[in-house]
């Protein structure tokens, strides 16, 4: 207790140094930077601004009541991370869970350790600590690794060491991004996973894309159900009827017409035979119960 009452009196320290207009660190050269830059100080909160750069655009209201419950309890754990702008302004880099929690239950100040950065830095910085420490949506990751692409032109090797994550899994990030904008934002809502996303994405066809989504949401398919209907549809894509010897010379068009959309509906090869008399039969082959309980939930769906 001794210890943290010594450590909190020294972050008011800090903040005092830091109001003293004669005393303004702008950066590390300065007179007393060393003891401020990369120390816990306690900051005013209205004295920070939120980061431009950040890369979360969803904050869950409940979540933050939640958050901002235990820091009233048990206090700002960890401290928020900002960048020094000008005289006693500053901007956050990471923790905005954090600020926006203490702001909503009236703090006036705030823990922070202060760092002196660009804008670039600022952007890398606020990247690559909220894919680390944020439980961030996948689509809001993918933007992150996008981002740090595109605006700080790191490669996917360069990303991979500065977040501590596999080249292999950036890359499967950054591909959920080449998904319709409408599965998107489903993904960001909760009503398909990340697994589904990645299955999708293995066909090109955005119309396409739409369609298994529907059927995702309307029968509830599991990861694997959809990893099977993906690929069960890839196998389809130059279905033909072949005449038989029981079947008519030249298949109707009616039949030519419809097969693709069977086929591509149950996500299988569908097998018709037309006698000459008109009369015919459909048949929907299966690979395994799981997959015969995916064609049931479509049956049933459609009811």
């Amino acid at each position: 207790m001794a210890k943290a009452t010594k450590k909190q009196a020294l972050g008011r320290g800090l903040s005092a140094l830091l109001q003293d207009p004669d005393n303004d660190i702008q950066s590390v050269q300065d007179k007393n930077a060393d003891k401020v830059i990369g120390n816990i100080v306690e900051l005013e909160i209205d004295s920070i601004e939120v980061n431009p750069f950040q890369p979360r655009t969803n904050f869950s209201e409940e979540s933050l009541r939640e958050l901002a419950s235990s820091i009233k309890e048990l206090g700002i754990i960890q401290p928020i991370t900002v960048r020094k702008l000008e005289f006693n302004t500053y901007q956050l880099v990471s923790g905005e869970r954090r600020y926006r929690a203490s702001k909503l239950i009236g703090l006036k100040t705030i823990p922070a350790y202060i760092r002196i950065a660009n804008d670039q830095e600022s952007l890398e910085m606020a990247l690559v600590e909220n894919i680390q420490r944020q439980d961030l949506d996948p689509i809001e990751i993918a933007l992150s690794y996008q981002r740090l692409i595109d605006e700080i032109q790191l490669t996917q090797e360069q990303m991979s060491e500065r977040v501590g994550k596999k080249r292999s899994t950036i890359a499967n990030y950054l591909r959920l991004l080449k998904l319709d904008p409408i599965i998107q934002t489903g993904m960001r809502d909760g009503f398909i996973s990340m697994g589904h996303g990645r299955a999708i994405i293995n066909i090109e066809d955005t119309t396409i894309q739409l369609d298994i989504y529907k059927k995702i949401l309307a029968n509830k398919l599991s990861v694997r159900e959809t990893e099977s209907l993906v690929r069960n549809y890839n196998d389809t894509q130059e279905v033909e009827v072949s005449p038989k010897k029981e079947t008519v010379d030249e298949t109707p068009k009616f039949i030519k017409k419809g097969i693709t959309t069977f086929s591509e509906y149950f996500g299988h090869k569908i097998d018709v035979k037309v006698s000459k008399n008109g009369k015919g039969k459909i048949t929907i082959p299966f690979h395994s119960e799981e997959d015969f309980n995916r064609i049931k939930k479509l049956v049933e769906g459609a009811k």
